[in-house]
């Protein structure tokens, strides 16, 4: 017996996570939490007082009530760094019996979180090098195929199986031309096709964009051209996602050129830069000063004020508008720090598609049109494949099956909408789950 069973991640974008059965064996693939339903419930609470149970009712965690036989499961396998594929593993992880697994930056990252929370899970953390398998039971094997995305280390995992290969493909983009990290590892694809792909398990987050996704080098360019090409008398602030360390890395870069001293803010930015420095993945402490508390912060800007604001470079926490990042807090005067028209303002993100995003951004933004500064939207490349990618995978790995996930109805429609076009059909082979639904395939 092969069944698929949709925990969270269908039609719905966060809190991924999928049970793959394998007669009387599983796996767990992610365990992430719903962003926006996370800070909101969190963001003024010691996590260590929060119990998975509650996180499930809010929503924000996916609901492990859908796994009556958790015994079953041999192992926790998370394909990358991002908290909504494994933010959910410090409060639901110790309901099952079994490792985590994952690359080494990810279990680096998750490390930091136990570590910074003074949390902590009974299941053990094995890291799986990129490109390597790990063999779990005599049924199970993991592999994981290197990809790249908006953090290091993203991984497709390949679940081989006595009934075939299930490959899970959630999150991705096809860059060829990685600011860090290498390509995608294309050859492996082409031979897991001739292995035999039962079905594939995919981001369908821009299934419905007629591209293909730009790779994180046009990113890099474009912030070539905004911080070199543009005259800014005061600070320059960039803010991005703490996870992108391939951005950050660029950041820098440019930073030195302006000889600017370039200031990190932010808890977040933290967590992610030193699980980067932990495993060699990057040296930025050599280039880069990183304050992460709020007393530190505060004398921090203060010194930048008295020393000229147009020697530094602050890179903070802040693109979606969140009301507690660095950003928000230096825009409201939380943070007390003069913005006016001679400063500039980078978002070298884009805004993840949800009102409570969008709206607080759009009052992010206007907070700081009303102090005159220059603002950069959008110097960004997505992390998530487009649907000309998609094609692309689907004709490498000839899937006999397909299942959409991260996506809300309409991206998870495109998806087979896509593969109608390639010719499966939509109930017998393309197959749209919601979360509690199953898909037997064997």
């Amino acid at each position: 017996m092969l069944q698929i069973k949709a925990i969270g991640g269908y039609l719905e974008v966060g809190k991924n996570m999928s049970l793959l059965q394998v007669d009387d064996e599983a796996v767990v693939l992610d365990m992430g939490v719903h962003l926006d339903h996370y800070i909101e419930f969190t963001e003024d609470e010691d996590l260590k007082k929060i119990s998975g149970k509650q996180l499930i009712e809010v929503e924000a965690a996916p609901n492990i009530n859908l796994i009556p036989d958790t015994h079953k499961v041999k192992a926790i396998v998370c394909s990358h760094a991002h908290l909504d594929h494994l933010g959910a593993v410090p409060f639901i992880s110790n309901k099952f019996n079994c490792p985590i697994i994952s690359t080494p930056f990810a279990c680096a990252v998750l490390e930091s979180i136990l570590k910074d929370e003074n949390m902590h899970i009974k299941n053990k953390i094995k890291q799986l090098n990129v490109n390597d398998s790990v063999q779990i039971s005599d049924k199970i094997t993991i592999e994981f195929i290197n990809m790249t995305h908006s953090t290091p280390q993203t991984v497709m995992i390949a679940v081989h199986t006595p009934y075939g290969i299930v490959l899970y493909s959630n999150d991705f983009k096809f860059d060829n031309f990685p600011v860090l990290g290498k390509q995608p590892n294309f050859k492996r694809l082409e031979h897991l096709s001739e292995e035999g792909v039962v079905c594939l398990i995919v981001d369908s987050l821009y299934a419905d964009a007629f591209r293909k996704t730009p790779s994180e080098s046009v990113a890099r360019s474009m912030l070539q051209d905004v911080m070199l090409g543009t005259q800014c008398d005061g600070v320059m602030i960039v803010t991005t996602f703490s996870s992108h360390i391939a951005r950050l890395k660029s950041i820098i870069e440019f930073g030195k050129k302006l000889n600017r001293n370039i200031i990190f803010l932010g808890r977040s930015l933290s967590k992610y830069v030193s699980a980067a420095e932990s495993i060699n993945l990057v040296n930025f402490s050599k280039d880069v000063k990183l304050f992460r508390f709020g007393g530190q912060i505060r004398k921090q800007l203060k010194k930048i004020m008295k020393d000229g604001k147009h020697k530094y470079l602050i890179v903070c926490t802040g693109g979606q508008g969140e009301p507690k990042s660095v950003m928000s807090k230096i825009t409201t005067g939380y943070f007390k720090f003069d913005l006016d028209e001679s400063d500039s303002i980078i978002f070298s993100c884009s805004v993840i598609p949800s009102n409570v995003n969008k709206g607080n951004r759009e009052e992010l933004e206007k907070k700081l049109m009303d102090k005159g500064v220059r603002i950069f939207k959008d110097i960004h490349a997505s992390g998530h494949a487009s649907r000309e990618d998609l094609r692309d995978l689907i004709n490498l790995v000839k899937p006999q099956h397909i299942i959409p996930a991260h996506s809300e109805l309409n991206k998870s429609k495109a998806l087979i909408e896509l593969a109608s076009e390639m010719g499966y059909k939509q109930g017998e082979t393309s197959h749209m789950l919601g979360v509690g639904h199953t898909l037997r395939l064997q």
